[in-house]
């Protein structure tokens, strides 16, 4: 079993930065695949970003890419979503997710193992 706790949400301007983490319990974070997923309201979840379980590859929605950056230090048990060039449509819960497999980086949310409770991103315009 594996616990996500995401932290780093808040309430920012139009091309302002945040970065967000999350943080999982167990000692087998190193070889989970990782993911970022987010939530609009009245809106399905939706991938953002992944990264692959050695940190090696990433994969990014094209909403997304070019502006937010997934990474992850294994040491830490922690993978990152630095998000860049905030606009008002990224405004959302963002969730972290885990995927038990090794293998090709997943965006479907079902494919994911477990997940975060979420942390809230707001942009003002």
């Amino acid at each position: 079993q594996v616990q996500l706790v995401e932290s780093g949400g808040g309430l920012v301007q139009a091309g302002d930065s945040l970065r967000l983490s999350c943080a999982a319990s167990g000692r087998t974070f190193s070889s989970y695949g990782m993911g970022w997923f987010r939530q609009a309201p009245g809106k399905e979840r939706e991938f953002v970003a992944a990264i692959s379980w050695s940190g090696d590859s990433t994969y990014y929605a094209d909403s997304v890419k070019g502006r937010f950056t997934i990474s992850r230090d294994n040491a830490k048990n922690t993978v990152y979503l630095q998000m860049n060039s905030l606009k008002p449509e990224d405004t959302a819960v963002y969730y972290c997710a885990a995927d038990r497999t090794r293998g090709r980086i997943k965006t479907m949310k079902l494919e994911y193992d477990y997940w975060g409770r979420g942390t809230q991103v707001t942009v003002s315009s």
